[in-house]
């Protein structure tokens, strides 16, 4: 059955019983649009291809309509233009040679007197141009962001955008024109500029000296969207179009950085803001997060950055844990800048040790561990080592290691240091049964190398412990003698599976236990006689 339009085609798609009965009516539907192609019919192209986009859009293949779109492209019709784009848009990407063919009809309508259809085609294009195409039409684009039309201009400054992103190089063919478009009253056109000027400073530094003398602007609108009232157009949760507000910050925090002038010229507004802003929604959180990343980039003063880092430090009390999280990453980020603004914070940073999330925990320890100094080391330490208690495996290697490195390093006296390391070994170092489970895993099975690398291992480190405390994961522990430990070992030394690192591993280990008070004479003669056939081994 040949479906005449695509509400018929999602109907007949939805009625279908199994997965197998709508793969049948794709492949019976992409054959009749195939016919339907090479008839030529223009009258019927515009549904085919409305139906060909819904089969892509649902996974199968539909790259033999490209063309079809071009000639919709072509077509003087607005309908036409705009499904055949939005075919161009989905069937073709930059890395096909077809799209050689699209730009003349692209450049075209950037020219017609349609100011939509001059819209579709600048979509278009900010969505697959490719390094050829962006050289062919950097002209058209410069050209259209000076047009009278805010609805042109804004969608032109996104395809500069795409220009600037696959050709740096033709980055200074738009400076003129988006520094005009900074000075714009239109909302959504200042967005589009600002994001293209992002770009550019981003990409190329002469740009970033071309746009410092844009700061006292973006303050200037910054002030007005922080101290206009309601606005009903612009409203967000009570707050004057926050996405404007934050690209604004993002914009100042690179013209600021490392240029004492302009910081000066927006530590007043970025005051003003941090103050003002309503941090009990999210939407005015966004904002301060961005006012605390300029602050903390730019050349600010000290009480302003003393303020950046309350905020962080308000952060660390919010319901949100996304809120949390993002307030512990970026205080990690300048520990480093301004220990003691930091420092301030401390009780709070220790209180998300306890979170219940595992990614808030972690940053809050590295956090804990960048805070380490001689003046907070004793009740730090304290609080890690309550913490090392009760936390995961998988912190504890890491958290011994800082721990002892810290006690080290910042240690009031002797006495204090050797109490804390003992105490770090008695809660981490726990390891009969971890050695209990390798021993009976090497007992049941030597034949696997890497299980045997490991158990030999923890055997040769820890055999006081399985001495002393047997086997602890039986329901009734099992005492060990070490001659059960020496024969296991051998056992594995005259094994078929031994290779030449097996037995390196093997002797290191015997070794380790005729060393040890708790090996009887007996044995430690038994290894010596062991370790004496080797002495001519390589």
């Amino acid at each position: 059955m040949v479906y005449h339009n695509l509400k018929a085609l999602i109907k007949g798609i939805r009625a279908c019983k199994t997965v197998a009965d709508e793969r049948a009516l794709i492949k019976q539907e992409s054959a009749a649009i195939r016919a339907s192609f090479r008839e030529e019919d223009s009258y019927a192209r515009h549904n085919n291809v409305a139906k060909l986009l819904y089969i892509h859009m649902l996974g199968s293949e539909a790259h033999f309509g490209q063309m079809e779109c071009l000639k919709l492209v072509a077509s003087p019709r607005f309908g036409d233009k705009r499904l055949g784009y939005l075919g161009i848009m989905l069937l073709l990407d930059e890395s096909q040679e077809v799209l050689t063919l699209v730009t003349n009809s692209l450049k075209n309508d950037m020219n017609h007197a349609n100011m939509y259809v001059v819209g579709l085609a600048l979509c278009t294009f900010a969505d697959i141009a490719s390094e050829e195409m962006s050289r062919d039409l950097a002209n058209e684009i410069e050209k259209l962001l000076g047009s009278s039309n805010t609805y042109i201009r804004k969608k032109a400054a996104l395809c500069a955008l795409r220009v600037v992103k696959k050709v740096p190089d033709l980055a200074d063919h738009f400076v003129n024109k988006a520094k005009n478009l900074l000075a714009d009253r239109n909302h959504g056109v200042l967005l589009t500029a600002i994001t293209l000027v992002i770009e550019m400073v981003q990409s190329d530094s002469a740009c970033l000296e071309e746009f410092r003398n844009a700061v006292p602007l973006l303050v200037r609108h910054l002030k007005s969207l922080v101290t206009t009232g309601y606005s009903p157009e612009h409203d967000v949760s009570g707050i004057t179009d926050p996405f404007l507000q934050v690209k604004i910050l993002r914009l100042l925090r690179l013209l600021g950085k490392n240029d004492p002038q302009a910081s000066e010229t927006m530590n007043d507004i970025l005051a003003q803001v941090a103050t003002n802003t309503d941090s009990t929604k999210n939407v005015g959180n966004s904002i301060l997060y961005e006012t605390v990343m300029t602050v903390l980039e730019i050349e600010a003063d000290s009480g302003l950055r003393v303020m950046a880092i309350n905020i962080l430090g308000k952060f660390l009390g919010n319901r949100d844990n996304n809120i949390r999280y993002v307030a512990l990453n970026t205080l990690n980020k300048v520990v480093s800048i301004d220990t003691n603004a930091v420092q301030r914070h401390r009780n709070i940073i220790l209180d998300c040790l306890r979170d219940g999330d595992i990614s808030i925990r972690r940053r809050a320890l590295e956090l804990s561990y960048a805070l380490i100094n001689e003046n907070n080391v004793r009740v730090l330490i304290r609080e890690l080592l309550a913490f090392l208690e009760v936390a995961d495996d998988e912190f504890k290697l890491g958290m011994t290691t800082q721990i002892c490195l810290a006690a080290e390093r910042f240690a009031p006296n002797k006495r204090w240091h050797i109490d804390s390391v003992l105490r770090v070994l008695k809660l981490a170092g726990n390891f009969a049964y971890t050695a209990s489970k390798l021993y009976n895993a090497l007992r049941s099975d030597i034949s696997q190398e890497s299980l045997t690398l490991a158990a030999t291992w923890v055997i040769g480190e820890y055999c006081e412990v399985l001495l002393e405390q047997g086997l602890v994961d039986e329901e009734t522990p099992k005492s060990v003698t070490d001659t059960d430990l020496v024969d296991l070992l051998i056992s594995v030394l005259d094994s078929p599976y031994a290779n030449y690192l097996t037995r390196q591993f093997v002797l290191t280990a015997i070794t380790k236990i005729s060393s040890r008070p708790t090996a009887s004479a007996s044995q430690q003669e038994r290894i010596q006689t062991l370790l004496a056939s080797y002495t001519t081994s390589p």
